[in-house]
């Protein structure tokens, strides 16, 4: 391999030249790559954690642990495959295998770096592109929901079909905001490709111009990839583990890879969509044209994916996990309002820098769009009001007067008693050597009074 060439920026028309040994060999890179992420991830997320919570982490199984993963990944195929009876074995072993094909099938689309040089052929280093590319990552998500739903329908079991109603309702929130985040980054670059869109951050990156797309993709995406605050599908407190929970051995094995290249393949997209993909950071062009090397633009992405996937261990150690109410109240009351206002908003801007001031469509639009955004910030106001007026304590209840008659038949309002605690009384006759009666108790001697008429008591003890 080649490396001496500047980046190029790649176009659609160059997949179309593919060889089809290079597919393959993409192919077995991706592979390779999402493999060695999730066994490095399973081992980081365990160190991190334990270094958060002043433990050691792993550190038995080789240097720093770092066998631990394999270890892991050995033990789970020899244990005991356990299938529950009378639950639908077809369905029961498919579920997985669904899980785990659409998440890799989600990175295919991922621009890892521009074009190179590999073995004296110029290709774009990425595995496939398309006209609509993002949208396949997003279809591979919503599939990948079934491989859940099948788990738990096919388990037979409470806790697991729980489980798989809560994944298909969180993944039905938290996509309708997602799919919004990415129609701004759309109507800025004005391509659905992910080679259209890195060649659009050139100049800038998305993540200052569109920062709240940025913001509401941060927290969809750990909607998406059922990761802690948002693990509901899979919440061991209360569902034991959610559709997971009749799977051992490899299937089990299957549901848990699935989750961390999901989280890979989330975190790969938010930095081609945001963060300029396989671009260096913009200090570093200053250093001179070699940080535009193919090579080194591979290395500045996989900086970038792995400060977003450390976001995850550090959402792990630090937040517990939300209510389900909390969860659904957060997609649809706040991510996607604000996604359709601010989706107006970027458009209306759009529309302005194209047509100038003198549309009057574009005009009526804007104001549109300001009224919206004030009737949603007075739509959120009152929610929060009524929200604290709820968790307000309520105020102690006025106790109505109690009348009765008296001798002479007069009605007359009772005097109630004055309240009176459960604590006893500090000066009794035991307390100075008498019992009940007044006589004095045996081996004490009688409390003395001071000139000051201070009473002292006196015991026995020391005489």
């Amino acid at each position: 391999m080649s490396g001496h060439a500047l980046a190029v920026d790649s176009t659609l028309s160059d997949f179309n030249q593919l060889i089809w040994w290079m597919v393959l060999l993409k192919v077995a890179i991706v592979f390779v790559f999402l493999l060695l992420t999730t066994v490095f991830m399973i081992w980081f997320e365990r160190r991190v954690i334990g270094r958060m919570q002043n433990r050691p982490g792993p550190n038995r199984a080789g240097p720093f642990g770092l066998l631990q993963p394999i270890a892991d990944a050995l033990k789970l195929p020899l244990k005991e495959d356990i299938v529950p009876t009378g639950v639908d074995k077809l369905v029961f072993f498919i579920a997985p295998a669904i899980a785990a094909t659409t998440s890799f099938v989600g990175f295919a689309i991922i621009p890892w770096g521009p074009m190179a040089s590999i073995f004296h052929h110029q290709t774009p280093l990425q595995l496939a592109d398309l006209p609509v590319a993002v949208l396949l990552v997003l279809a591979m998500s919503s599939i990948g929901v079934y491989g859940i739903v099948l788990a738990g329908w096919a388990s037979r079991g409470p806790y697991s079909i729980l489980g798989a109603l809560r994944s298909t309702a969180q993944v039905i929130s938290y996509e309708i905001a997602m799919g919004l985040s990415f129609v701004a980054v759309f109507l800025d670059a004005g391509s659905l490709s992910t080679t259209g869109i890195v060649n659009a951050q050139s100049h800038f990156w998305y993540v200052w111009v569109l920062f709240p797309s940025f913001v509401i993709y941060l927290v969809t995406m750990v909607g998406e990839t059922n990761r802690i605050p948002f693990d509901l599908p899979e919440g061991e407190g209360e569902i034991v583990a959610g559709h997971m929970t009749e799977y051992s051995s490899m299937k089990f094995a299957m549901f848990f890879l699935a989750e961390y290249i999901n989280m890979t393949t989330v975190s790969a997209l938010a930095t081609t969509l945001f963060l300029g993909g396989w671009r260096p950071v913009p200090p570093l062009t200053l250093l001179g044209s070699w940080v535009f090397n193919p090579w080194w633009c591979v290395v500045w992405f996989l900086i970038k994916v792995f400060i977003l996937l450390f976001g995850y261990v550090w959402l792990r150690g630090t937040l517990p996990r939300t209510r389900y109410d909390q969860l659904m109240a957060l997609g649809w009351k706040i991510l996607i309002p604000f996604s359709i206002v601010w989706l107006l908003l970027v458009a209306t801007v759009r529309a302005l820098k194209i047509n100038g001031l003198h549309s009057t469509v574009t005009l009526v639009v804007a104001a549109v769009v300001i009224i919206l955004f004030a009737l949603l910030v007075g739509f959120w106001d009152s929610g929060y009001q009524k929200h604290l007026a709820r968790i307000a304590p309520m105020p102690p209840a006025e106790e109505e007067d109690e009348w009765d008659y008296d001798e002479d038949g007069g009605l007359v309002k009772v005097e109630k008693p004055a309240p009176r605690f459960p604590v006893p009384p500090l000066d009794l006759p035991h307390y100075h050597g008498l019992e009940l009666g007044g006589t004095a108790v045996a081996g004490a001697v009688p409390a003395t009074a001071t000139g000051d008429g201070v009473t002292k008591e006196v015991s026995g003890a020391g005489s």
